[in-house]
């Protein structure tokens, strides 16, 4: 025979028989969503003050209710408060602890709301408070990419396209590319936040409510910029954090490609970084091994939040409105998009300022592979042969120095006048490696001064969004 368990006396009164006790564990989510609870009863404050505000509530009542909120608060912030299964979740777990505490006006606290719109609001406050929070962790991941590109701005690497070597560039323009990634990705949690910002509470179940509520009054207490349109929408909405999940699956799939670029290059056939010793780990059975643990890690994780996002847009896609039970399964994976994200975007922040670039090493691995081939190609272009002239005897002298073990800044003027009579000793300028990328001294090129000049961009781009906070 089942096990059976007490109804929920928050809404048990069309009940005849207890709920079972593997369906009240089944159904409930105070197990995860109890992390909303400040979020919860910062809406509740709100939504009392807006109800004492029209006259639905005493300011006597009020300052009960605000009264007893903030000592649940402190509660459960010591870990004092007992939190019940039984009353499914993180908002009726609070509610019934304010009733025992002042009695019946705790129950006046849900007038005019549902925990539809509830649910809605906070975990867009809660969302909204995390995305500023991870938001201020891409800054300061940002800051250290600029301080490194900064220091490395002369530092030249092989730049690669299908991972071979194809022209000289600079460690620091590589690490503005980084940088250029996460703008993006700024820009985009900055305007998913401006459709998080918008107040549900008030649609109660679907319908609205009949009380005179002033939903204006809420969303200014609590920070939103407007209240929602529609009550139907305003409950079953889960746009915002399917973008939210969106704009995070884009951070860790920049996170992932810059991992794999660590990887690659901490390998021994690369050599070109040392990641400290804190951010690697080592073998159980190879003594020489220093595995880098991290960006492999946060590389692996990025699966992990583009399946969440898959995950919140099938919840979803067969929904009629307006609120499905079905909706409760959103906070799991918006709670483990967040914590995944904040926990790679910290230990990226952590890790960037230390790595140390190994320039002798990257410099040589310019020197091969005919990195600066295009360099002669333009320079036969200015003595006045057509591209595809100068791309064919460029083809030639790459096809000489393969023979011949050469790089083209390694042969003599003789061996390269045998490939075009309009070379002559200046042709030196444009091969050696600093020269081609000095050459690319344009906004977006990877010319030193260039990237110093990125850098100073992105400081005071920096800057500005901090003025703006």
């Amino acid at each position: 025979m089942s096990e059976k368990a007490s109804t929920n006396q928050q809404w048990g009164g069309r009940f005849s028989e207890p709920t079972d006790a593997f369906v009240a564990r089944f159904t409930a989510s105070v197990d995860f969503d109890q992390r909303m609870y400040r979020q919860d009863i910062q809406g509740s404050i709100a939504h009392a003050t807006m109800l004492a505000k029209v006259g639905v509530l005493t300011d006597d009542e009020r300052d009960q209710i605000i009264q007893g909120l903030t000592e649940i608060r402190d509660e459960i912030e010591q870990g004092q408060f007992e939190w019940s299964v039984a009353l499914e979740d993180v908002h009726m777990n609070i509610e019934a602890r304010l009733t025992q505490k002042i009695g019946i006006t705790g129950k006046k606290l849900h007038t005019g709301r549902s925990r539809n719109d509830q649910v809605a609001t906070d975990i867009r406050l809660y969302l909204r408070d995390e995305v500023d929070h991870i938001s201020a962790e891409l800054t300061r991941l940002q800051q250290g990419l600029l301080d490194l590109a900064e220091r490395e701005a002369d530092t030249i690497m092989p730049g690669f396209t299908h991972l071979q070597t194809a022209q000289p560039v600079t460690f620091g323009h590589h690490l503005m590319a980084w940088f250029e990634m996460l703008v993006r990705d700024y820009e985009r949690l900055q305007d998913c936040r401006k459709r998080i910002n918008i107040l549900p509470l008030g649609a109660a179940a679907l319908a609205g409510t009949t009380y005179p509520i002033d939903r204006h009054l809420t969303a200014e207490l609590l920070g939103f910029d407007r209240p929602t349109e529609n009550s139907l929408d305003s409950v079953s909405d889960r746009d915002f954090a399917i973008e939210f999940s969106a704009a995070a699956s884009l951070i860790m799939m920049h996170l992932s490609r810059m991992s794999e670029e660590l990887v690659l290059w901490t390998s021994a056939q690369f050599n070109f970084i040392n990641l400290p010793d804190r951010f690697c780990t080592g073998s159980s059975i190879m003594p020489q091994k220093k595995n880098p643990d991290v960006p492999e890690l946060v590389r692996g994780k990025s699966g992990r939040v583009f399946g969440h996002l898959f995950s919140l847009l099938t919840l979803m896609k067969s929904q009629p409105l307006a609120y499905n039970k079905d909706n409760q399964e959103d906070k799991e994976p918006i709670f483990d998009v967040v914590d995944t994200l904040q926990g790679s975007l910290r230990a990226f922040a952590d890790m960037i300022p230390a790595l140390q670039p190994r320039k002798e090493v990257m410099r040589e691995a310019a020197l091969r592979g005919f990195s600066t081939a295009t360099d002669l190609a333009d320079y036969l272009v200015r003595k006045g042969i057509p591209f595809r002239d100068s791309h064919e005897i460029v083809g030639k002298s790459v096809g000489y120095g393969v023979q011949t073990g050469k790089d083209l800044g390694e042969m003599t003027l003789e061996e390269l006048q045998q490939f075009s009579d309009v070379i002559t000793e200046d042709v030196f300028e444009v091969l050696t490696l600093e020269g081609s990328v000095r050459a690319r001294n344009h906004i977006g090129g990877t010319a030193p001064d260039q990237v110093r000049a990125a850098v100073q961009r992105g400081r005071a781009a920096l800057a500005q969004l901090a003025a703006q906070r």
